[in-house]
């Protein structure tokens, strides 16, 4: 009997491959039934290419290959390896085993990569699944994690039939231990100046807040962007898995072991950004998950992307429905933001320009107001002069930064939830200001119009400072430096 695995989001389900062969009919070919899309119609000729390459005798009559259940939607060319065994299966040239199987099969017979094998061995394990299993030699890494002492890996059609019929003798994967990587070559002590907007990163690292970064041309958005990662705790086991999961089914073999980091240019589509085309893949936001999502000239890109994004920032996911499909991708990352004040070039610190008014808000305005509503920190980025060019001494280093933001960490650990993800109904549990604060807050909600989410995420920003302060409670002090991380106005 011959399984494989079909995905719904990054989770998989078994389908189970059976070949029966017509004898009697004078038609030789193979059909596959089960509602497979147009790479597993085309399994058929590199199935048959594949077969007659490695010397076996499978055209004895018409051969029909049904993917059960045949009601689910079936997309991929993982199912090469698994029909080619079926057929040989039902030809006789296979041993009858319980046998799960995934890859796609090459013309003469080599067994290339398969996306999603991860899930799918991860499937297996919650399954107990006590027969073998038989992935491509290029998926090993990401299949040793698991554990599972019964997973082989292999690289020809050739070589799965004689481990199946016991022939020659195969070492299942050893289980792997893995850790997060390290590995950066740029570091936040090559930033010189800009404490404030530094300072604004590590509270947005320390709690997973969202933040927009707001300045000149050349005032280094993207330097400091691209510095966050380095600023991040490592992965823990959990996120590790659940990120791989993401980018195996994806269709990137391997672990990923260090925050995803995606910057997506300002020309990508939707589908791009938030996941879908024919087969539902994952998007750039969920390829971010458990990191950092930097959108660069943030105004350049298409309204209907950032609208996009409204779900993902406030749910932590997608669902990307299709006529036959629906799929979920998780997207909880650390959204970051960078766009110029006008589209003004010859710009001063003071935003003193050739625009006009009414031309610096046509051009904010590419930004709704929901988008701007959902991110938690919005911070004006100013240009750095010729002195502080000049200066010879570098700044804090990333792991000196890192350290303090894994000490807030490990206290939100302690209470279950990051402190952006504090859903409105425990802030109060968790977040607790005293009376001369509240005013203050109000004060301030009111004189710049500040939605309910908005005060929501003052507040969760707020007790992310005070987790960096190390103190219990939410003073005065830290609801102050919260409220003027939302001061920008545009």
């Amino acid at each position: 009997m011959i399984f494989c695995a079909n995905f719904s989001g990054i989770d998989a389900t078994l389908v189970e491959v059976e070949s029966f062969i017509d004898r009697k009919s004078v038609l030789r070919g193979i059909d596959i039934v089960g509602m497979g899309d147009t790479a597993v119609k085309e399994s058929e000729k590199r199935v048959k290419s594949a077969l007659k390459s490695n010397g076996f005798d499978f055209m004895k009559g018409r051969i029909t290959v049904d993917l059960s259940p045949a009601d689910v939607k079936k997309s991929g060319s993982h199912y090469d390896l698994p029909i080619a065994l079926s057929i040989l299966s039902a030809t006789g040239d296979l041993n009858d085993k319980e046998v799960f199987a995934m890859g796609e099969l090459s013309l003469d017979g080599r067994v290339r990569s398969a996306r999603g094998v991860l899930p799918a061995v991860l499937k297996l394990k919650e399954t107990g699944f006590m027969g073998m299993v038989v992935i491509p030699k290029e998926n090993e890494e990401e299949a040793a994690v698991v554990g599972l002492d019964n997973v082989f890996s292999i690289e020809t059609l050739r070589e799965a039939v004689e481990l199946i019929n016991g022939l020659k003798v195969f070492e299942s994967l050893r289980k792997v231990k893995i850790n997060s990587s390290e590995d950066f070559d740029v570091d936040m002590r090559d930033v010189r100046g800009q404490e404030f907007a530094k300072r604004a990163l590590e509270i947005a690292a320390a709690g997973g807040h969202n933040i927009l970064m707001v300045g000149p041309p050349g005032s280094g958005k993207t330097m400091l962007a691209k510095r966050i990662p380095t600023i991040l705790p490592k992965m823990e086991l959990d996120e590790i898995l659940e990120t791989s999961k993401i980018y195996s089914v994806a269709g990137y073999p391997g672990l990923v072991l260090r925050r995803p980091f995606r910057s997506p240019h300002h020309t990508a589509s939707v589908a791009s950004i938030v996941g879908g085309g024919a087969n539902a893949r994952p998007g750039e936001i969920s390829l971010a998950h458990n990191g950092v999502l930097f959108m660069d000239e943030l105004t350049e890109f298409r309204k209907d992307v950032l609208e996009a994004l409204r779900e993902p920032l406030e749910e932590g996911k997608i669902t990307v429905a299709r006529a036959r499909s629906v799929a979920v991708y998780p997207a909880r990352f650390m959204f970051v933001g960078a766009m110029n004040p006008c589209s003004c070039v010859e710009i001063d610190d003071e935003g003193e320009c050739i625009c006009s008014e009414s031309e610096r808000i046509k051009y904010t305005r590419k930004i709704s107001g929901p988008i701007m509503d959902r991110i938690d920190i919005h911070i004006r980025v100013r240009r750095m002069n010729f002195s502080e060019y000049k200066k010879r001494s570098l700044g804090e280093t990333s792991d000196s930064i890192r350290n303090r933001v894994a000490a807030a960490r490990s206290v939100q650990k302690t209470r279950g939830i990051l402190n952006a993800n504090i859903p409105h109904r425990d802030l109060e549990k968790f977040v607790k200001i005293d009376t001369e604060s509240e005013k203050l807050l109000e004060k301030f909600s009111d004189r710049m119009k500040i939605s309910g989410r908005g005060i929501d995420k003052i507040l969760r920003v707020a007790r992310t400072i005070a987790d960096l302060d190390s103190s219990d409670r939410v003073l005065k002090k830290h609801v102050l430096e919260a409220i003027q991380y939302r001061a920008v106005s545009f």
